[in-house]
Order: structure tokens, then sequence, then C-alpha cells
């Protein structure tokens, strides 16, 4: 059995009775289910309106499961937050290629984030959205992420300067801004057309 991730949802509880499966995969299984019913849960309802008893009837497991492996429910919710950054994260390696204008470089890493995204809008509205009601730690990983991000533009577009670094944390502000709008509204259209304005504005306070 693979090791369970946020890659796609989970098909269902595991069947009762006897089984193959190791106590490693099973404790996978009930890890990858309660984090996916975090992320739909507060997608649905919001992280304050979210108790724990929601989450373990989406994810068909015992209360004693859930604290088995979380502390809290905003344990439980950091460790969705950190589950869906490496999902997105995961999808932004893009091949070396020198001859590769930086405009390019950049277009093609908003396309694979914004589809991303729309692709996975209950784990996108978790680390977008909701991280603003889940307290200091939560918001702290937002702030790394942001970070790695303009980190990654910096590289792209050879920064040199501290203004061009401004540039690059504001260009992150503005995507996450806008990227939060389009998901409230549930305009997964208008999240994946925001590409080329994105580049476009990069490419302006940058080049």
């Amino acid at each position: 059995m693979a090791e369970p991730s946020l890659e796609q949802p989970p098909e269902g509880p595991l069947p009762s009775g006897r089984h193959r499966l190791s106590r490693a995969e099973v404790v996978a299984s009930q890890r990858v289910r309660m984090l996916w019913a975090m992320a739909e849960a507060v997608q649905e309802k919001g992280y304050a309106a979210t108790p724990v008893a929601e989450i373990i009837r989406r994810a068909g497991v015992s209360r004693e499961t859930f604290y088995q492996q979380f502390r809290s429910k905003q344990d439980c919710f950091i460790q969705a937050l950190d589950a869906a950054t490496e999902v997105v994260t995961g999808r932004l390696e893009l091949p070396a290629d020198p001859d590769r204008a930086p405009r390019e470089t950049l277009r093609e890493l908003l396309h694979l984030y914004l589809h991303t995204l729309a692709e996975h809008p209950s784990l996108a509205r978790l680390f977008l959205v909701e991280v603003y009601a889940a307290g200091p730690e939560a918001m702290a990983r937002r702030r790394e992420s942001q970070r790695q991000f303009a980190d990654a533009i910096a590289e792209i577009f050879q920064v040199s300067s501290a203004e061009q670094r401004f540039g690059c944390e504001a260009l992150v502000a503005a995507t996450a801004q806008l990227v939060t709008a389009y998901l409230v509204a549930d305009d997964l259209d208008g999240l994946r057309g925001l590409e080329e304005q994105l580049t476009g504005l990069a490419t302006r306070i940058l080049a």
C-alpha cells in the first residue's frame, strides 16, 4: 500500500474486520482521512465553526483515534496546512533551463501554482483563507511559505538589490490577495486567468 498523501481525496474508511494492512498503514490511512476531513470541513464551515466531532464524523474514525494523532483541532489544522503546502510546492519544481527567459519561467511557475490551487480548492482555502483564524503558529507557516515563494522569484530574476527584493515580496503578497479573492468567490476560472496578468506585473516590477 502506497503512503497516503493529500494529492487525492481518500476513497473511504478501511474495511472492517480482518485485513492485510499493517498497523503503520492503518494509522497512515486514518491520518490522511482526518487531514482531508479537516480541509473539507473548514472549506464548508470555516475553521472557527468546525468542531473535532465534525472532523471525526467525516473521517469515519473515533475520538480516541483523533487524539492519538493530534493534540487538538489546531494541531490537526496545522498538520493539514503543512500537508497542503507540500502538495502545492511539490508541483512547482521546474527543470533547469538556462535558455528560458525569466518571464517565461515565472509564467510557467504561476501556471503550475494557479492550476494546482484550482484543482484542490479545499486545500487552497486551508492555507490562503482559513489560516487567519487558526492562530499565530499557522500564520508563521503561511509567512514562511510566502518567503520561499519570494525567494524563488528573486532567483528567477537574479535579484540583487533591496528594492527588487521588496518587489518580489510585494508581488507574492498581491498574488495571495488576488488568489484569495477568487477562492472566496468560488471563481476558479478567474483564478486560473491571473497567470498572464501576474506575469506582466512581475516583469514590470523586476525586469
